[in-house]
């Protein structure tokens, strides 16, 4: 069986919350990981979620992690020919600026469609050697 890992990171405070933005992220990852993981395992592939925390000061330093979905070890924005941005949050996240995906449209919490566009991707490549 081959294995199709999601990868997502986000800012958790000192109190163990997040921003509005990465909590929509998660549902729609969530969401994603349960969909795809059901179709998927009917070509031979488990679908595994990984979720990893940023503390603040890692976040504060590099705004840029947080809010961050990686699959098959490479960035959601690579599967999708996707740009990073920018752009004010929330209390949680203080005066610094949380991270965007642009494509056609510009999304702070990155939504369900592109997830599953970018493990569909993903998936195909496991294939490229010809293998079924």
């Amino acid at each position: 069986m081959k294995t199709l890992t999601i990868r997502w990171q986000r800012l958790v405070n000192d109190s163990g919350q997040t921003c509005p933005r990465c909590h929509d992220t998660a549902a729609a990852t969530i969401r994603a990981f349960a969909r795809r993981g059901k179709a998927l395992a009917e070509l031979d592939i488990e679908v595994q979620l990984q979720t990893d925390a940023l503390g603040l000061p890692l976040f504060t330093k590099d705004p840029l992690q947080s809010n961050r979905i990686w699959i098959a070890e490479r960035p959601l924005e690579e599967w999708l020919g996707a740009a990073v941005g920018q752009s004010p949050c929330c209390a949680a996240c203080g005066d610094v600026q949380c991270r965007t995906i642009s494509l056609a449209d510009t999304y702070e919490a990155i939504p369900e469609k592109l997830i599953i566009r970018a493990a569909l991707l993903a998936a195909a490549e496991l294939f490229k050697d010809g293998e079924p």
